[in-house]
């Protein structure tokens, strides 16, 4: 990759987010009102004797998991959008390699992540008073690693869809299986066999459970550091299957 052909791509994408205001809306605007929603569903609920409280425990998962959804539903149609109008053709005519492309991807949907989590986070520590035993900051990072594994993900199955609507179809495919199997509704140790197998191939899995590290632990552990270098590595993988599947122009 060439470094400053990355950054003229990185900021060319985060120009082309930034006077899209319906898409930054939905980056900040939405998890705050679904963080609400959620808070409000479980504020009459008392957390049980010496142990974490319902909203405290789900929303901790949520301020992850919201940047997955959105980033993965956002980047997926904005990569369709450069096939189809044939931007994407004309880019890799000039020395743009695909690499670089999609790692100015990753890069500058990673700091809008960074950006919806802060604004999300905010919400939640200050006027929502959730309760962690770990840093506001650790959250932070991991819903931005989290926000970078959408878009590697979301870029991937791109290559596979011919439109909008085919792009959103991903959604229940790759989004779907892995908020049920990744330890928010039952612990993972507790799934049948199978699904716990399944569980463990799962990138979200590992990013859940790096949360929950960061709810229950003052101090970052080995634990959480492994479930994020898991992340890193699936992010990787996601992004060189994208390079390998790219195409110039939607068939």
């Amino acid at each position: 990759m060439n470094p400053r052909i990355l950054a003229v791509t990185t900021g060319r994408i985060l120009r082309q987010l930034r006077h899209d205001r319906r898409t930054v809306a939905l980056l900040l605007v939405v998890p705050a009102l679904l963080l609400t929603l959620v808070y409000y569903m479980y504020a009459d609920q008392p957390a049980p004797p010496g142990g974490v409280s319902t909203f405290d425990r789900i929303a901790l998962v949520m301020l992850g998991f919201f940047p997955f959804v959105i980033m993965f539903l956002v980047t997926s149609i904005a990569m369709l959008r450069e096939r189809t109008n044939g931007t994407l053709e004309r880019l890799l005519t000039t020395p743009l390699a695909k690499a670089d492309l999609l790692f100015g991807y990753g890069i500058a949907f990673g700091l809008a992540g960074a950006v919806q989590a802060t604004v999300a986070s905010a919400l939640a520590y200050w006027v929502f008073d959730l309760d962690t035993a770990g840093g506001s900051e650790l959250v932070i990072m991991i819903a931005a690693l989290n926000a970078v594994l959408a878009v590697a993900l979301g870029l991937f199955c791109s290559a596979f869809a011919r439109t909008e609507f085919q792009a959103v179809q991903f959604m229940p495919v790759v989004v779907a299986p892995q908020l049920l199997l990744c330890g928010l509704f039952v612990p993972r140790d507790e799934m049948a066999g199978w699904l716990q197998a399944v569980s463990d191939v799962l990138p979200l899995s590992y990013a859940v459970e790096a949360l929950q590290e960061v709810g229950a632990h003052a101090e970052p552990t080995g634990t959480m550091w492994r479930d994020l270098t898991v992340v890193v590595g699936a992010t990787v993988l996601a992004l060189v299957l994208a390079a390998a599947t790219l195409r110039r122009r939607s068939g």
